[in-house]
């Protein structure tokens, strides 16, 4: 296919109240993701992150609304779509993996029939095809004596056998997009290498494309090509991994990388951003960061601040973005991360 997989313009996510008021939560985020790539969204709790993925796959909660914005799949309006259709392409074109496997897996349903469900109602394959597919699938992300496992219910399982069931279920059927919510929260750090790892190789197996929402700047640097940066429900910042990593040209961007512990180099303290991520029923006037950047300047306070381009694949929200450019410089901690 020719242009992105999926493009999200402007989307705007918020609630209504009485009286025709809305609040948003999102507003204004714009990304595209081609075929075969890996996109990672980070920011902050509460920056949006998850509802973005939510709205794709159009899982918002109960409340929670599009307000404005287009998400196009495949050239498709996913927004105007009739809800069956959409839900068509819920397992077949798009999956999702969720944060918490223990609260997104049935809880009396065998994990084996779990992942066999999806290929039988979508792809039309018998009881028996299906129950094959999911003992493959169990044992292409590495679960140990699938035959077994498949009769297990989720409570009988370790959290990283649980994840593996969440990966085995979304790529039941071919999916060509993945959304992956914080899949690596819950686990510890062994666990979540080889999670890490293991979506890696199917990534490359498969050629799906991939998006991947965290806090974790660690986890995007393993598994990502491309980095979009939240606060406050907007992206400040995008661009490569490699490019944004080395060289951020917003201060948040630069105080979240300011904010991984460094354990080549003696640090006296652990750098913090400081403050709090605004109200979204009342955000500050101008650029929402401004209360906590060292960089503010009085044009901060007011008006508009959309994502600027800085070249062909990098932007930036900030309207000084030399400033973190220039602090970088006299930053090699942040320079080698």
């Amino acid at each position: 296919m020719t242009g992105p997989l999926l493009s999200v313009e402007d989307l705007t996510i918020g609630t209504r109240h009485s009286g025709g008021r809305t609040v948003p939560i999102v507003e204004n985020v714009s990304f595209d993701v081609e075929p075969g790539q890996r996109l990672g969204i980070v920011g902050e709790s509460g920056s949006g992150k998850s509802l973005t993925l939510r709205a794709i796959a159009g899982l918002l909660p109960r409340g929670v609304e599009v307000l404005a914005g287009r998400i196009e799949y495949g050239g498709r309006d996913l927004l105007t779509m009739p809800a069956r259709q959409r839900r068509a392409l819920m397992g077949p074109e798009i999956a999702m993996i969720f944060q918490e496997p223990m609260t997104a897996l049935n809880p009396v349903m065998r994990v084996g029939d779990q992942i066999a469900e999806a290929p039988q109602v979508h792809l039309g394959l018998s009881r028996t095809q299906s129950r094959e597919r999911a003992l493959d699938l169990m044992r292409r992300v590495g679960i140990p004596d699938p035959t077994r496992r498949a009769r297990a219910y989720p409570h009988e399982l370790s959290g990283g056998l649980r994840q593996r069931i969440m990966i085995a279920i979304a790529l039941s059927c071919d999916p060509k997009l993945i959304l992956c919510d914080e899949p690596t929260t819950a686990l510890d750090v062994t666990i979540q290498d080889q999670i890490l790892k293991l979506l890696l190789n199917l990534r490359r197996e498969f050629g799906v494309s991939v998006v991947f929402v965290t806090h974790d700047l660690a986890v995007v640097a393993q598994t990502c090509e491309r980095l979009a940066v939240m606060y406050a429900g907007q992206i400040v910042e995008t661009g490569s991994v490699d490019e944004v990593f080395r060289a951020p040209r917003h201060p948040y961007t630069l105080g979240l990388l300011r904010s991984v512990p460094h354990f080549d180099s003696v640090q006296d303290s652990l750098s913090s951003i400081q403050g709090a991520p605004p109200d979204l029923v009342m955000p500050p006037p101008g650029c929402r960061f401004h209360p906590r950047c060292s960089f503010a300047q009085e044009d901060c306070l007011s008006g508009n601040f959309p994502l600027r381009p800085l070249s062909a694949r990098r932007a930036t929200a900030c309207i000084h973005p030399d400033a973190p450019a220039a602090d970088v410089d006299r930053s090699p901690v942040v320079a080698d991360a």
